[in-house]
């Protein structure tokens, strides 16, 4: 199953890197970029977690929820959260349900060698619980700026 722009985001209850339990459905009445990365620490990843974090403030003005979700455990997120300052939510998705769930769990290929991981996606869903757009295979690189003009086309 993949989730599309137009469908309404499916709900799901994950513990965060604080021990609180987060649920999509909580966050209605405010626009959400849930963003899904493969592995904490790694370069990528942690690229795109500090944009997030420098860009937190201005989509928070905007009136916007960042959440990011990976299959590692919560005290790998802890840790992560810890070393680069990060503020927004890390949930936890052992067993990588959600991420089936979202369509991006998918069958990866690297140095000869295939496994399953998370394909780097992110979905901006509005206050009504709407996916509004859905940023697939993401490149790291001017990809918060991407999603900063996506929430002002949202406001148009």
């Amino acid at each position: 199953m993949s989730v599309t722009e137009g469908q309404q985001a499916p709900d799901f209850a994950l513990p965060a890197a604080d021990g609180n339990m987060v649920r999509l459905s909580d966050l209605r009445g405010k626009k959400v970029v849930l963003y899904f990365y493969p592995k904490d620490d790694t370069p990528g990843c942690t690229k795109e977690a500090c944009s997030f974090r420098d860009n937190l403030e201005a989509l928070q003005e905007m009136g916007v929820a960042v959440i990011g979700i990976s299959p590692d455990g919560v005290a790998s997120h802890q840790r992560f959260a810890q070393k680069y300052g990060l503020t927004f939510p890390l949930l936890a998705d052992e067993g990588a349900q959600v991420a089936a769930m979202y369509g991006v769990w998918k069958e990866k290929k690297q140095y000869g060698r295939t496994y399953m991981g998370i394909e780097r996606t992110t979905f901006l869903i509005d206050e009504a619980g709407v996916v509004r757009k859905v940023f697939p295979k993401v490149k790291v690189d001017g990809h918060v700026e991407e999603v900063i003009e996506a929430v002002r086309s949202l406001e148009g």
